[in-house]
């Protein structure tokens, strides 16, 4: 099991913090390495799946993949899996490097299956035209991805979406922008019966050789080093009708997406005390009381604000202590027993039997396979 930092999240049960005080003082890249590692923004699970299968269908080794991720083809299929946006960068690198294709990213995109199933969907089915479900989706984006920030605006005989995302790295990232922009292409075609097709594209990234290619499969004009990545098309298309309109189901299914995206800011919360988890490690004093008073709430409303997302303080505090310790034996030539004490374990055998337990291995066995592949840690 290498890399498993950077896709999956473990919780495990309460365990006592005890941080001796000057102890991440004394070395500066521990104290940087837990305020620089914790990533809120995440991606739904259904986009690595269609991925995946997209992977399968061009006969790439999934496994290979995967095992560089430290996950198995089962995490694809994990329930309500969102996987870190950061981590779309070394994904793709890995991608790449298995299928030896340098434009993995646009022909992925070609075998990507319709995105069907979710709730995006049937709102776009439901509504009274395809304009309306686009106006309606913007609303729960975030179904799709937390970084996501899309727009909509008409520009003369065209409509455009500009496709941005929190992250500057991602936003350039060749391969994923290729085949995400595909993946749009083809579940709006999915829904507007055939009718959906682009007037031209424009994307962040740069290319030094095979515009053409690149135009031949997406079947418009491309311009790259855009300031912004943007899908043109024909303003007309707003206008096509749905053919399973139903107001009904349009407001039983805006009440469900607006279930989901409020489980999802109940969550948020997690993100925050992870944050200050962070900054107050290296002074020892990491407690519900401790974090609440940071927060400017009551020890009690933090504890049910975490109930709701369907965790505990303890269960924050011992995923992260789990993820730090996975990094500082990855990145860093640290001794175990300093790796003890910076991660809040009182004794070097509480510690080694608690990496057991979390990831099946001791932390020297971790160490050995998660050496030389810090680049990957980096997207925890």
């Amino acid at each position: 099991m290498s890399l498993l930092t950077v896709w999956q999240t473990r919780p495990d049960e309460a365990l006592t913090w005890v941080v001796p005080a000057g102890v991440c003082r004394a070395k500066q890249y521990p104290i940087n390495t837990k305020r620089n590692f914790m990533q809120e923004l995440r991606d739904a699970g259904v986009m690595l799946r269609l991925i995946y299968e997209a992977m399968k269908a061009k006969g790439i080794d999934t496994d290979l993949i995967f095992s560089r991720l430290g996950v198995n083809a089962d995490y694809v299929y994990t329930e309500q899996l969102r996987t870190p946006h950061s981590a779309q960068t070394f994904f793709w690198q890995a991608v790449e490097e298995v299928s030896g294709d340098p434009d993995i990213g646009l022909h992925l995109g070609q075998l990507l299956p319709v995105y069907k199933g979710q709730v995006l969907e049937y709102l776009f089915l439901s509504s009274s035209n395809f304009g309306d479900g686009l106006r309606r989706a913007q609303n729960y984006q975030r179904l799709l991805s937390d970084a996501a920030n899309t727009d909509f605006f008409i520009e003369g005989d065209d409509a455009c979406m500009v496709l941005d995302a929190a992250s500057d790295d991602v936003r350039r990232l060749r391969h994923f922008n290729e085949c995400f922009v595909q993946g749009l292409i083809t579940f709006f075609r999915s829904i507007t019966d055939g009718q959906f097709h682009p007037s031209r594209i424009e994307f962040e990234h740069e290319r030094n050789e095979g515009g053409d290619h690149v135009e031949e499969v997406l079947g418009c004009n491309v311009l790259f080093g855009a300031e912004e990545n943007r899908l043109y098309f024909p303003a007309s298309l707003l206008s096509h009708v749905s053919p399973h309109a139903e107001p009904e189901l349009l407001d039983l299914h805006e009440r469900f997406a607006s279930e989901q995206v409020a489980r999802l800011e109940k969550k948020d919360i997690v993100g925050q005390v992870e944050r200050i988890i962070a900054e107050l490690l290296d002074s020892g004093e990491v407690t519900l009381d401790a974090v609440a008073t940071r927060l400017g709430i009551k020890p009690r409303t933090l504890r049910t604000r975490l109930t709701e997302a369907e965790t505990s303080f303890n269960q924050v505090l011992a995923d992260f202590r789990y993820r730090l310790a996975r990094r500082l034996l990855a990145t860093t030539d640290e001794s175990i027993d300093e790796i003890v004490y910076l991660t809040g374990f009182s004794e070097p055998s509480t510690f080694y039997r608690a990496f057991k337990r979390w990831s099946g291995m001791t932390p020297i066995e971790y160490r050995k396979t998660a050496k030389g592949k810090t680049a990957m840690v980096e997207a925890m």
